[in-house]
């Protein structure tokens, strides 16, 4: 069972994808809207298949927000500098069920970033779950 008692599909293997990007050439008044930022986030997570479990997210002074989102599959990150309209993204999913190559492009696009470097890290054992590592 998942975190919110939702079958797993998938998410118990010991595999996953690490996304981690930079997004540039943001609009500043973006990078600083909780709001906006929180629902981006979770909508992009929600159209590339992910559970999002819980979102909590800080303003912080002068400017910047960081989001962080709790999903069945893992977890997702923002961390936002609207002086340099900048912000890194970080999303590990865990399994199958979830794309986190489309969230991170869903995220991009919602932002309208002019730039992005966006790298998959592959981690984990692929094939190895509880039932085959006993």
């Amino acid at each position: 069972m998942s975190y919110d008692g939702a079958p797993d599909q998938g998410v118990g293997q010991f595999a996953g994808r690490h996304v981690l990007a930079e997004f540039d050439g943001v609009d500043p008044s973006l990078l600083d809207d909780l709001g906006f930022l929180r629902t981006t986030l979770e909508g992009a997570l929600k159209s590339a298949g992910a559970t999002v479990c819980d979102v909590v997210s800080k303003r912080f002074e002068p400017q910047g927000v960081t989001v962080l989102a709790l999903l069945s599959e893992s977890h997702a990150s923002i961390h936002t500098y609207p002086e340099i309209g900048s912000m890194f993204v970080d999303i590990f999913t865990c399994g199958d069920t979830a794309d986190p190559e489309l969230a991170a492009a869903l995220l991009r696009d919602g932002l309208g970033a002019r730039d992005a470097r966006i790298t998959t890290v592959h981690r984990g054992r692929a094939g190895v779950t509880a039932e085959s590592a006993a």
